[in-house]
């Protein structure tokens, strides 16, 4: 197998290069500079490693036990892990199981009724109403009982991982710093880091929020995207270049708070928007320019940066930020 850019493993399995440059910060695939090529690229071995994570993620294994796994030589620690995940895969099937019989017998009993050209009235029928109230399950007839208190911890089960607020964002004015090419978001964190402290913003908001977004969204058509980070500042605050002041509007978001690295939980956010039957998506007129207007906020880090980013400080979450209205 040939080296690859971080173009081409994007590519090639569907991984963002903001995701890839997470797991080789985090050590858990590395890159090399060939001196007779511009970018870095990964050989064979990281190639290789890429897939088993990949694999392992689709899996459901979290990161920090990834690691464990890549590094577990002796695989000693890989098998409770392996066990704790088909541990809690077998809760999630058994509360689509208990909710798949509630629905079939259901439909058991309406399908009857309609082949007998009776009409069921859901609120008076008493057959319907006595289910309601034991919920009889079975796959061929009502007698294994089952309590409502098992079907709410069931729709628990499946719901835990997506937990979502409505937000009003105010209007407020911005630091904005855009960087297009390798590494966007380190690059400007940068230079905003530096801000920060140059300017004592902390000091002089300690309210102070920063939110970024992909500027432009990563494409075929280009080896590299851009990200544009806005933290917000007292309006009269002069800025040094290369920042440019900006006013945002505000306006309401659905929110998600992730774990970093999880990025593909903002699919689940997007299928949250998509199910609710109060809220639709609110895309700006930009679109995939800037991911439809949607942010990320990068929750504590005004507050982190200011401290110096302790070793014991608090743990890094953002808050992933979906434009929506009412229906």
């Amino acid at each position: 197998m040939n080296t690859m850019t971080i173009s081409e493993v994007s590519k090639t399995f569907c991984v963002s290069t903001r995701m890839l440059r997470y797991y080789e910060k985090a050590g858990l695939i590395t890159s090399t500079h060939r001196v007779d090529y511009a970018y870095r690229v990964y050989e064979e071995e990281a190639v290789r490693r890429l897939q088993l994570l990949l694999i392992l993620r689709k899996l459901r294994i979290p990161v920090k036990q990834i690691e464990q796994i890549l590094t577990d030589h002796s695989q000693s620690n890989t098998l409770p892990i392996l066990i704790k995940q088909v541990d809690e895969l077998t809760d999630e099937i058994a509360s689509l199981n208990r909710i798949r019989d509630v629905l079939t017998a259901l439909t058991k009993r309406l399908d009857q009724n309609q082949k007998l050209q009776k009409k069921i009235d859901l609120l008076e029928d008493e057959e319907l109403i006595e289910i309601a109230d034991t919920l009889q399950l079975s796959k061929t007839n009502l007698k294994e009982t089952v309590s409502m208190n098992e079907i709410d911890k069931a729709n628990e089960t499946l719901d835990k991982g997506i937990e979502v607020r409505l937000i009003q964002l105010p209007p407020f004015t911005v630091a904005s710093c855009h960087y297009i090419g390798e590494n966007p978001e380190e690059n400007v964190q940068k230079i905003m880091k530096k801000f920060l402290l140059d300017s004592h913003l902390y000091e002089a908001k300690p309210d102070a929020r920063l939110f970024g977004f992909n500027h432009p969204n990563p494409s075929d058509k280009q080896e590299h995207y851009g990200y544009e980070v806005w933290v917000t500042i007292p309006d009269e605050m002069e800025l040094p270049a290369p920042l440019v002041k900006k006013h945002f509007d505000g306006g309401l978001y659905a929110a998600h708070s992730m774990d970093f690295p999880n990025f593909q939980e903002w699919e689940l956010l997007f299928n949250w928007v998509n199910r609710s039957d109060m809220y639709q998506a609110n895309f700006s007129e930009l679109g995939e320019e800037i991911m439809g207007g949607c942010l990320e906020e990068h929750l504590n880090w005004v507050y982190s940066n200011h401290l110096g980013w302790p070793e014991n400080g608090i743990d890094g979450k953002l808050d992933l930020l979906l434009p929506v209205k009412a229906k």
